[in-house]
């Protein structure tokens, strides 16, 4: 049986680990017949090329610079010949870092580090996959966060950068309408590797660094009771990309954060 996806070329950026790596396994699980994925980690995206070889292209690049975003594009096109979806994903965390521990110059740098990768980056996707997807009449997801609705899920920059995520899909969704859908998913406290900042001396530090410890707080605090896997939000992504499934959907962030939502942070 065809999946919700058969024959779609998708564009993944930060998908080589985490809930990017199981957002492209789930697409060629639901019959993508291309899946381009862009990262910064060369071994990751060695590592996600060796399991799973067909219908995947892999590119090494920073999602800072619009070259890497023109260079996806570009490979979608080249090897499957349109584009259909493409999914911004790739961030950096500030491990709830509260605003009065930074100096003025920190600020400036953790500040510039965290919109850049987290804002701009999926800016500069838009920016690059626009054309080809109207002309598909594709669509548009970025990751969000429980962070871009609710304060106390993160620091004060990385909450920031979230609250323009959620102003980015909806602006763009009435930007590129009627071609193009502009969506977001939500997620909720994860269990990733999702890493911090260079500025912060973070860049190799990992959000899973205590996994255990992670899970009971996150299950502690989660109306469901328990800790987010990258593939309980998946389904969510395929859901969004589907002409068929999600035609009147554009402007929306749809949450996956076990009912946090419900009852605030």
């Amino acid at each position: 049986m065809a999946g919700w996806l058969s024959g779609y070329v998708a564009a993944v950026t930060g998908g080589a680990s985490g809930i990017g790596r199981s957002i492209v396994e789930r697409y060629l699980e639901e019959g993508a017949s291309t899946v381009v994925v862009l990262d910064r980690d060369a071994e990751r995206l060695a590592e996600l090329q060796a399991a799973c070889p067909d219908r995947l292209v892999t590119l090494q690049g920073d999602v800072r610079e619009a070259a890497s975003h023109e260079a996806m594009v570009a490979a979608a096109l080249k090897h499957g010949g349109r584009l259909d979806v493409l999914v911004g994903n790739a961030g950096v965390f500030d491990f709830n870092r509260p605003l009065r521990s930074y100096t003025p110059n920190r600020l400036n740098a953790t500040l510039e580090e965290i919109i850049a990768v987290n804002v701009r980056g999926y800016l500069l996707s838009a920016m690059a996959s626009a054309d080809a997807l109207a002309t598909s009449r594709g669509s548009m997801i970025f990751t969000c966060s429980i962070a871009g609705f609710h304060a106390g899920c993160a620091g004060t920059l990385y909450t920031i950068s979230k609250h323009a995520v959620v102003g980015l899909v909806r602006q763009l969704a009435l930007e590129l309408a009627p071609q193009v859908r502009v969506n977001g998913v939500g997620p909720g406290g994860t269990l990733t590797d999702l890493r911090g900042t260079a500025a912060l001396g973070h860049a190799e530090r990992s959000i899973g660094i205590h996994l255990e410890e992670t899970a009971r707080t996150i299950a502690g605090s989660t109306p469901l009771g328990f800790a987010q896997e990258p593939r309980d939000h998946a389904g969510l992504y395929v859901l969004l990309a589907s002409r068929e499934n999600a035609r009147a959907i554009t402007g929306e962030v749809l949450m996956s954060d076990g009912g946090v939502g419900v009852r605030g942070v």
